[in-house]
Formats: structure tokens, C-alpha cells, sequence
């Protein structure tokens, strides 16, 4: 059987987190200063532009029509984007500088971004880039297209406020690398119906703390490593709660992945997984945690009809519900595998476990416990399983 999980410093390590969160809201505020308006439309330069501006004094820049131009924002403070309607900034055909991004921001603090599109081609590693430890970095009402979408990296702290990114090529959707902190409110992570491999939310050694964002059609919707960690938490009241996986064109592989010592936990969201999953079944499914990694759900996970399975934990990995819904799965319910264990919890909800195809598998070194706090008969393929949440202790 597993580790047992302290409880109480998980929370306080939460506690911090959401604090650092509303912290990096707090201080994302739009910035005083000269304005000043720029038409791509009448061959003026936005990058040109910037290039002419006070790093350190705080500016608005107005941006009408498309600019087709590579726009760097490096080492600026207290600048803001703000897009008029219809406002695009286009990758060129030409790139002889190797740039990254059409958009890119690094070493910089206090930036926000307002009602922009940004638009990249094949050729181009991402539609926009965070990076070099910038901070207090806002993008809100932005809409990429093309490829990758928003990547942020070098230990950097940003805020995405209904952000719609459609990918077109590249990996990700959104990306939090290099233990960068991003919290997300609300927007749409989609892709076309190609047959590309995409992922929603990639996080690899970043922390990203969301709420109130759909996920559609990605193969993998969530997916996180390399220590890497997603809270969903309700900390904007005015933006949506519930995070939204839906897989309307049956191409997704899983709906949360999470490996390699990584963690996902549901606290005041919950998490709507819909048709996640291949039918061949295997690890795919609507949450797949495997490699010593974990999944704290409490009440907050709802998985329905999942064409894999519904929850399954592998590797010396540890799940653990209270109160959460898992029903309708073409293959198992919970599934524990490899030295894993999937504990529930008593809540003031039983933790709904049926019409799964089984409900419950284990195989010889795995435990499911607190079948007690199961609603119902689930059915079962599993030997190792405990009613309370631990054998009898002295």
C-alpha cells in the first residue's frame, strides 16, 4: 500500500498557493500614463513604436487595424496593449531574425494585454511567449490562432482572463513551463478536426491554478509532468467556476493526464470530464495518473460516459475522492494498478461509482479503500478492498 498522504500539509501548501495567486491578480492592474494609438492599417509600427518608448515609465498603447509584424516587449514597466475592435498582430511570411513568437514578453513587469488577436503560422514555434521571469502579466479578451498559442517559461507569473486559443499546428494550447506560476479564468481551449496530436493545458515543472475554462476536443486535455501541478480553485467571482473537458468529436486520448511525480487537485471547482477516452480502453480515459503522481478530487470530479476508463492510477500513484461521480465508463470506474491506490473518503455525499463496465478494478498489488463510502453495489473486479480507509490499526 502507498505512502499516507499528510492531509494537513497539502492544504497549507494550497493555501500558499492561492495566496501567491490573488497576489498576481491584485497586482495585474491597468497602468496610468501617456497614450498613445498606433495604425497598422496606415503603415505605422507597433514594434517601432515601442522601440521609441521609456521602458520605466508607464505607457498605453492603443493598436488599430493588423500589424504584420514580430512585436517585442522586453524589459518594459507598466505597459499596456490595449487592442480597438478588429485589432491583429500577424506573423510575416519572412522571418530572417528566427524569432519564436509574434508576440513576445520577457523581463518585464506589469503588462497588460487587452483585446488583442494574435495570429501565427506553421513556421513559427508559438502565437505568444512569456518568459525570462517576467511578472504581473495580464492577458485578457486575446484570441490566438495558429500555432502552439501561449507559452510561458522562465519563472514567470501570468493571468489569463478569457483567453480563446485555437491551435492549428504545434502541441499546446497553453503551456506552463520552468516552475512559471499562471492562473487561468474562464476562455476556451479548442482545436480543428485534423489528425494531429494537441494538448490543452501542458504543465511541466510550472504550478497553474484555473477555473472556468472549456476544453474541447484535444487528445490530451490536460496534461501534466515533470513535478508539475494544476489547482482548480475559484479565486476570480467574476468569471465562471466549473472547468469543462468535452470531446464532441471522439478524438481525445485523455482527458487529464498526469505523470512524473505531478499533481492535479480539484478544491472549490469542480471538474466536468465528457466522453474522454478511446474505446480500446488501456490508460485512456477520462483521468489517467501514473509514475508516483496523484489526484486529489474530493467532491469536485464528475466523469460521465467516458468511452475508456473512468479513473485509473498506476505506477505507485495514489487518487483519492470524496463525494465525486464516475458513471457510464465503456470500460473500468476506478482502477488501480502496479502498486497504486485509490482511496474514498467519507463526505456528506457518498462518491457515485456505477453503469462502469467493471466499477471497481485492482490487480494483486493495488488497493481501492473506503468502499464503504461508495453509493450503491458498485460492481467489481478487485480483491484488495477495504471498506474504511486503512486496515485495522493497533
Amino acid at each position: 500500500m502507498s505512502r499516507t498522504i499528510s492531509k494537513t500539509a497539502v492544504r497549507s501548501g494550497r493555501f500558499v498557493r492561492v495566496i501567491s495567486v490573488l497576489l498576481l491578480a491584485s497586482a495585474a492592474f491597468a497602468q496610468s500614463g501617456q497614450s498613445i494609438t498606433v495604425n497598422c492599417n496606415n503603415g505605422e509600427s507597433l514594434n517601432s513604436t515601442l522601440a521609441k518608448l521609456n521602458k520605466q515609465a508607464p505607457h498605453t498603447v492603443i493598436v488599430q487595424g493588423t500589424c504584420t509584424e514580430f512585436v517585442t516587449v522586453n524589459g518594459f514597466e507598466g505597459l499596456t496593449l490595449k487592442g480597438q475592435s478588429g485589432a491583429t498582430i500577424q506573423q510575416p511570411a519572412d522571418n530572417p531574425l528566427n524569432n519564436s513568437y509574434v508576440l513576445s514578453i520577457t523581463g518585464s513587469r506589469g503588462i497588460n494585454v487587452f483585446g488583442l488577436s494574435v495570429s501565427s503560422l506553421p513556421s513559427i514555434f508559438s502565437g505568444i511567449g512569456i518568459g525570462k521571469g517576467s511578472s504581473q502579466v495580464q492577458l485578457q479578451n486575446v484570441h490566438v490562432t495558429g500555432s502552439w498559442g501561449i507559452v510561458v517559461y522562465e519563472e514567470s507569473q501570468v493571468w489569463l482572463v478569457q483567453v480563446n486559443v485555437t491551435i492549428s499546428s504545434g502541441f499546446a494550447a497553453v503551456s506552463a513551463f520552468d516552475k512559471s506560476d499562471v492562473h487561468i479564468a474562464g476562455g476556451l481551449l479548442q482545436r480543428p478536426s485534423d489528425g494531429n496530436f494537441y494538448a490543452g493545458l501542458l504543465v511541466g515543472s510550472g504550478h497553474v491554478t484555473m477555473q472556468g475554462m472549456t476544453i474541447r476536443d484535444m487528445q490530451d486535455s490536460v496534461d501534466i509532468s515533470q513535478s508539475g501541478s494544476v489547482d482548480l480553485v475559484d479565486v476570480d467571482t467574476t468569471q465562471p467556476v466549473d472547468v469543462i473537458i468535452d470531446n464532441p468529436s471522439g478524438t481525445n486520448t485523455n482527458g487529464a493526464y498526469v505523470t512524473d511525480g505531478s499533481s492535479l487537485n480539484l478544491e472549490s471547482c469542480r471538474l466536468l470530464i465528457r466522453n474522454a477516452g478511446q474505446t480500446w480502453g488501456g490508460t485512456s480515459g477520462a483521468v489517467f495518473v501514473t509514475n508516483d503522481s496523484t489526484l486529489d478530487a474530493g467532491a469536485n470530479l464528475i466523469v460521465s460516459n467516458s468511452r475508456g476508463q473512468g479513473v485509473i492510477v498506476t505506477n505507485n500513484s495514489h487518487a483519492t475522492l470524496a463525494g465525486s461521480s464516475i458513471t457510464g465508463s465503456l470500460h473500468g470506474g476506478l482502477v488501480a494498478a502496479n502498486l497504486s491506490t485509490i482511496d474514498v473518503q467519507p463526505a456528506s455525499t457518498l462518491t457515485v461509482v456505477g453503469g462502469n463496465k467493471p466499477d471497481l478494478f485492482c490487480d494483486s498489488n493495488s488497493f481501492i479503500t473506503g468502499t464503504a463510502n461508495l453509493s450503491g453495489v458498485p460492481t467489481a473486479n478487485c480483491a484488495n478492498q477495504l471498506t474504511g480507509n486503512t486496515v485495522t490499526l493497533p
